[in-house]
Parts: structure tokens; sequence; C-alpha cells
């Protein structure tokens, strides 16, 4: 048995494309973004603030993206997974730092395993999903 394991991640170039990717969705859409990828651990990997996106969307979108590395879920899968628990939903509101529970944050996922995340904010949570969408795509 190894003491240690190895965990894939996104690569720096690929983060890359993912932004330019979500800044092209966001630019056609009208609506200035903060996009954050995340690698594995979690970690800020790329981050953009386009001109004109709201300064607090920069620490929501990153941590839209760490919430969705770190469950290797979409941000707006918990309000189905707490709607009906109300213990586990004032826990997972108020005592897990960086929860985001709505949309806009997506796991980066290679051949099933989650390699980052991706967080978007600075307009409606549905646009942020529609541009972080769009900056999966790039990995095709």
């Amino acid at each position: 048995m190894t003491d240690t394991v190895s965990q894939p991640t996104i690569s720096t170039d690929a983060a890359h494309r993912l932004i330019a990717a979500a800044e092209a969705k966001a630019a056609e859409i009208g609506v200035p973004m903060c996009i954050a990828v995340c690698d594995a651990g979690g970690n800020l990997k790329v981050f953009s603030r386009m001109d004109g996106a709201p300064l607090l969307s920069t620490q929501v979108a990153q941590d839209k993206a760490y919430t969705a590395a770190g469950f290797g879920m979409p941000t707006d899968g918990w309000h189905d997974f707490i709607k009906d628990d109300a213990p586990l939903a004032a826990g997972a509101v108020a005592g897990i730092q960086r929860l985001i529970i709505f949309g806009g944050g997506y796991p980066i996922k290679v051949d099933e395993s989650v390699v980052g995340g991706i967080g978007v904010s600075g307009g409606h949570y549905t646009q942020d999903q529609e541009v972080a969408k769009a900056g999966l795509a790039a990995l095709g």
C-alpha cells in the first residue's frame, strides 16, 4: 500500500481556454462577469474580472468554483439537496465557509475525475450558469 496518491488536476492552458470561452459568452450576452477556475484542490488557477463586472462578484465567482470542485456537483444542485432538510439547510448555509448554493459553479471533469471547478458571477444566476457552461464546452 502506498503513502501517496496522484490526483489529476486542470492544466493552466485548459483553465485559460475555459476563461476565454466564458468571457466570449458573457460578451455575447452583454453582461460583464467575474470568472474563476480552480484546480482539483480548490486553489485558484486562473481568474478574470471583465471590465464593468461587479466588485463583489470577484469573491462569489471564486467561491462557486471552490464549492463545485470541493463537492463535485454544480452549485445549483444544493437547493434541491437541502430544501426539505431544515437542519442540513441551516448548517450548510451558515456552517460551511465559502459554500455557494445557487447557480454558476460547475465541477470540471475529465474522464469522470473532478479536475477543478469553474465559477461565474456578475449577472442573474441563470446568466452565470449559461456563461459557465460555455466555458466548460471549451474542454470538448
